[in-house]
């Protein structure tokens, strides 16, 4: 049963509502649950490319002039391969805008069903393909990303549950999200100790068991109806603790003054016991006001907060703070999900060594979830205490430093790429939310950060350029590839934060001047009405 169900429209919240926190408990706990095995599994694939390699997934597009050693892939398997990755990846990101527009008008639950049905289909589709019936691993691989974003983009929503923990949830989504890309890493580890048992069509329809323990769990024990915002609670104590609705115009027709004191008592404590309730999910006052006065620290701290707030979103999208960090996105998502599809062969080349490119790319597998999870409290530190300048010249040097060490074919080089990779990677897709919400507003945030997102991986198409340009014109190498991403990305993140810095020193003068005024003509309007 949902907050929504306890929380009438008129009277709060009834008496069952404290009988549900046990249950939300399990609620919030299936939800971290779901998104861990299924939000976004696709972006395993650097674990799962060894798998298909090793099936022969797309062999058959290698000549006979040029078949794969044991071990390695051809050109135009590796292409093939890749382009498996990129529309997924695609998929995943353009996706949001339409699966968020469907969570704004059915609600999470029918997010899941539609979820679960798309996942299934994905892993029955990819269970026949390895099994040689049909070759349907690019449109299974859409489908578990389209699945995936289904689950993954309703889960905020559970953070509802619990007002005063809002942020705790949220931070446990995120990294619930990154740690789903170790599914294919358990499997890949499986596969290698027995690769008959624990063959791909098997995992696959095992698989099946996620999206039905999904199913099952959306019927039976997840809510209904998504929990009220805090905005929606807000209203609620309002009407909770507004005195005058103790009085009704009812009241005329009772003649005795006792009876009347009695009702109107009744009402006045049956209101204090709603607002009891949802002091107990919400904080009570004292809690309240220290959230608020911690809310108001973290927006001076940003020192952007609201700067775009109130305008409809198509003039926002018109003015730099759009444009940059929309081409900011473009450029680190089409590297992100670059190197994902190529860590392996980027460093066969350029070490010119197999086994250390699989102990690499062995090492990437588990640092992908790993560090997105270790690493999620740390963002929600930085995001709090540095203003959004500083995060944006955080991320565009841990940016550059990240492709300029990807372009140094040496071991150590390469471990370290990993790991500034692995970090980088959930700190940007957070600040880049953070950043949308300071900038432009809640009211237009789902519009705005839908556009990037959707754009962005639209974009992401020209990952296939980029793996033609590697293994065509540069013949294998990589570090063009690099140098240029990591390059552009500079240029772009140094005119972003530039830009930043400038126009929030320019809008904090304007915003002084403008109160300045305002407290000047106070007195002026005072002395008027007098």
């Amino acid at each position: 049963m949902s907050l929504v169900q306890h929380v009438s429209s008129i009277n709060g919240v009834d008496i069952g509502y404290i009988k549900t926190l046990t249950p939300c408990e399990v609620q919030v706990i299936i939800t971290l649950l779901a998104c861990w095995c299924a939000s976004g599994i696709v972006f395993g694939f650097a674990a799962l490319k060894p798998v298909m390699i090793s099936e022969g997934v797309y062999q058959n597009l290698c000549s006979e002039t040029v078949l794969p050693k044991e071990g390695n892939v051809c050109r135009a398997q590796d292409l093939r391969l890749n382009l498996f990755f990129m529309v997924s990846s695609i998929t995943a990101n353009v996706s949001a805008l339409p699966v968020g527009t469907i969570l704004d008008r059915y609600g999470s639950r029918w997010c899941g069903f539609i979820g679960c049905a798309v996942l299934a289909a994905g892993s029955l589709l990819m269970a026949f393909s390895f099994s040689g019936r049909v070759d349907g691993y690019i449109a299974a691989n859409l489908m578990l990303a389209l699945g995936g974003t289904f689950i993954f983009v309703p889960s905020f929503r559970i953070a509802n549950a619990f007002p005063k923990y809002t942020g705790t949830i949220v931070a446990l989504v995120t990294g619930a999200f990154d740690a789903s890309a170790a599914v294919y890493l358990f499997y890949r580890l499986a596969y290698e100790k027995d690769p008959v048992t624990f063959s791909p069509k098997r995992f696959f329809l095992a698989y099946l068991a996620v999206p039905a323990c999904i199913f099952i769990a959306l019927l039976t024990i997840m809510p209904a109806h998504d929990y009220q915002t805090t905005q929606q609670l807000e209203v609620k104590i309002e009407e909770a603790e507004d005195v005058t609705q103790d009085v009704h115009d009812s009241d005329a027709e009772i003649e005795s003054n006792s009876e009347l004191w009695q009702v109107r008592t009744d009402r006045a404590k049956h209101r204090k016991d709603q607002l009891r309730k949802i002091d107990k999910v919400f904080g009570d006052k004292a809690e309240r006001k220290q959230r608020q006065e911690w809310e108001e620290e973290r927006h001076e701290t940003s020192r952007v907060w609201g700067v775009l707030h109130g305008l409809p979103a198509h003039a926002q999208m018109k003015t730099p703070w759009f444009i940059l960090i929309l081409l900011m996105t473009v450029l680190q998502m089409l590297r992100m999900n670059y190197f994902i599809a190529t860590v392996r062969s980027q460093y066969e080349f350029m070490l010119r060594s197999v086994r250390q490119a699989e102990m690499i790319n062995d090492f990437f597998d588990v640092a992908l979830p790993v560090g997105g999870v270790l690493f999620t409290p740390v963002i929600g530190l930085l995001l709090d205490n540095f203003s959004v300048p500083a995060t944006l010249a955080m991320i565009v040097l841990l940016t550059t430093s990240t492709g300029a060490l990807n372009s140094v074919p040496t071991v150590w080089t390469g471990y370290l790429t990993v790991i500034l990779f692995v970090l980088l990677r959930p700190y940007y897709y957070s600040a880049m939310s953070d950043y949308a919400t300071k900038v432009f507003g809640f009211g237009t945030f789902g519009r705005v950060y839908g556009t990037i997102i959707c754009f962005s991986g639209l974009v992401n198409f020209a990952q296939y350029l980029l793996d033609y340009l590697t293994h065509g014109p540069f013949h294998g190498n990589p570090i063009p590839i690099n140098i240029f991403l990591a390059t552009a990305g500079l240029i772009v993140g140094a005119a972003l934060v530039a830009f930043v810095y400038i126009a929030e020193k320019r809008w904090r003068e304007e915003k002084a001047e403008y109160d300045e005024e305002r407290q000047r003509l106070i007195p002026e309007e005072e002395e008027e009405e007098a």
